[in-house]
This record gives C-alpha cells, sequence and structure tokens, in this order.
C-alpha cells in the first residue's frame, strides 16, 4: 500500500525521537557484525555471489580513501621570485595545494598502465585434457581421480610432496624449473634468474595456483643481481616477466622481462 507523503508529513509536524541520532549510530555499528555473520552462513554460489558483490564495494572504498588523501596532501614547489629577496627567505619554499602532486600520480598510472603491455598479448589456451594425463590407481586400477601434469612446473623451495594416497596432482621432478632464461628488452640481453613465482597462468587459475607453466605466462623473477634501483633509490627485488616459448617442448623457459 503507497504511503504517499504522510511519515515525511509527520515528521515536519512532530520532528524524530529525542534518541533518533543515538540509534541511527548503534544501528550502523551492529552493521558490520550482521554483514560478517551471513558471510559466514552463506553457501555454495550465493556466497561466490556475495563476496564478489563486497569485494567491489571495498575496491570502491579504498579509492574513495586514495582520492581523499590526495587531496590533502600538500607538495612544495619552488616558484620565481619576482624582484631581490632578503637573504633569510632565499631558502624559503611556497606551499601549494595537492593539484601538482595528483597530477604527477595521474601520470604514473598512466605510465604503469601502459609499462604493463605484454609482449604476448593473446596465447592459445590450455586444455585440461592437454596439461593433465588420468592416472589410473587402486589393486583394480579402477580410479581415476588422479592427475600428472605434463607441462613444466615450479613449485618453490618449501615444497613437500603429499603421501601418495592424498596427492591429487603429481607435478614430475623432470618437469620441475626454478630458473629461466630472461630477457632485458631495453638492453636487448638475456639473464639467467632465479623464479620466485607464477603470477597468472592465461589458461586457468588452477594452473596459477598449481605453478603450471605455459607460453603466455606471467612469471615472477629475481632480479636483485641485476642492480636495477627505483627512483627512490631503492634496489629492485623482483619483476614480473611472460614467457615467450613452449618449455614443455624446448627443455627450458624462455621469457621477456616487463619493463
Amino acid at each position: 500500500m503507497p504511503q504517499n507523503e504522510h511519515i515525511e508529513l509527520h515528521r515536519k509536524r512532530h520532528g524524530r525521537r529525542l534518541d533518533h541520532e543515538e540509534r541511527l549510530r548503534k544501528k550502523t555499528a551492529r552493521e558490520a557484525h550482521k554483514r560478517s555473520q551471513i558471510a559466514k552462513k552463506l553457501r555454495g554460489h550465493k556466497a561466490k555471489l556475495y563476496h564478489k558483490k563486497r569485494y567491489s564495494e571495498k575496491v570502491q572504498m579504498r579509492k574513495l580513501l586514495k582520492q581523499h588523501e590526495e587531496k590533502d596532501q600538500k607538495g612544495t614547489v619552488e616558484e620565481p621570485q619576482q624582484g631581490a629577496v632578503p637573504a633569510y627567505l632565499l631558502d624559503r619554499q611556497q606551499q601549494t595545494t595537492g593539484s601538482v602532486l595528483s597530477n604527477m600520480i595521474k601520470q604514473k598510472r598512466k605510465e604503469k598502465a601502459g609499462k604493463y603491455q605484454v609482449p604476448i598479448p593473446k596465447v592459445r589456451a590450455v586444455s585440461d585434457a592437454e596439461a593433465f594425463k588420468v592416472v589410473q590407481t587402486g589393486k583394480t586400477r579402477r580410479k581415476g581421480w588422479k592427475r600428472m601434469v605434463t607441462k613444466v612446473t615450479f613449485v618453490g623451495d618449501s615444497f613437500t610432496r603429499k603421501p601418495a594416497k592424498f596427492e591429487r596432482f603429481i607435478r614430475p621432478m623432470g618437469l620441475r624449473f626454478k630458473k629461466a632464461h630472461v630477457t632485458h628488452p631495453e638492453l636487448q640481453t638475456t639473464f639467467y634468474l632465479p623464479i620466485v613465482g607464477v603470477k597468472k597462468n592465461p589458461s586457468s587459475p588452477m594452473y596459477t595456483s598449481l605453478g603450471v607453466i605455459t607460453k603466455g605466462t606471467i612469471i615472477e623473477v629475481n632480479i636483485s643481481e641485476l642492480g636495477m634501483v627505483t627512483q627512490a633509490g631503492k634496489v629492485v627485488w623482483a619483476k614480473y616477466a611472460q614467457v615467450t616459448n613452449n618449455p614443455e617442448n624446448d627443455g627450458c623457459i624462455n621469457a621477456v622481462l616487463l619493463v
């Protein structure tokens, strides 16, 4: 049933409750607890949708907070002085608002966006049938829940295999790689660098979590020995590189550094 304007009219005539603000404050404070309770109880597809929605909300909130922080920041820019200046004012700097700083940040963002355009933008998707081989187990060889990874993988130094009964994905020792030939596009030089991790495999998120390396995969390599530094003078420890060959065919990983 439509309410028309009865509620607004009543509010204008008689005002709100005396404790309205306090009740509202308490309600908003309880909101987070209610939300967490809902998140804990949800299962399956509903949970996925809910968490996706919450994630996008949080991203928006973070962006908004960052914008406010940029506005509040103040940069110092020297402006040319008109006429003679006394000695005690020579090294004085005039403060300007965050507009200059925000322009610099925007410019840096643009540079970053262009910076991470990968050398191979499109790659052929690797199917599960190609990447995994079914391993028959059990006395009668009837169970087929195990998979042998037929592609090159990276597992890290702290990796320990699960007991054979519980291991679902078998990553053979012969196909585990720890180093890659990484080419620096500007220096036109190739370095043999240790792999830190697999950032993204475009074929599937499961391949990324398993550390499967195929053509087009983004890997993180340790470049500390190259002596690269940031503008602030800090040593760059690791950078991303894209794999440009089929490692399982060539027996080595060739990649191009994303600079």
